[in-house]
């Protein structure tokens, strides 16, 4: 993963604290973003996209595949892809998916709950 993803902030999201960082196209006739003016803020270009072999992958560098049972695990390949258990998915089938992720080696992006302790 070569490339850092560079943030575009939301003109005056600096001045303003109810104005969010969010990105939003500035249509001020005399804003220094829209004109793209020296010292200005970036603005968002297709030159910005992320490298091909990387873009679409998850920022531990494998590759999502959603899960909904224990039957999908067997579609995976632990080399390059990583399990992401469904949201529907039930507290007693997340943890037999869980169990099998780990006999298996797969690597289970979303395997513990948040705020859950051992």
């Amino acid at each position: 993963m070569s490339k850092k993803k560079k943030k575009f902030k939301r003109e005056n999201s600096h001045k303003k604290p109810q104005t969010p960082e969010s990105w939003r196209r500035p249509k001020g006739g005399h804003s220094r973003i829209r004109l793209e003016v020296n010292g200005a803020p970036a603005k968002p270009k297709a030159g910005y996209r992320t490298d091909t072999e990387v873009r679409g992958l998850h920022p531990s560098g494998y590759e999502e595949v959603m899960i909904h049972n224990t039957g999908d695990l067997e579609d995976i390949d632990p080399e390059i892809e990583a399990a992401r258990i469904g949201s529907t998915v039930g507290e007693r089938k997340r943890a037999k998916i869980i169990e099998k992720a780990d006999e298996e080696d797969i690597k289970v992006l979303n395997g513990e709950k948040e705020g859950e302790e051992e």
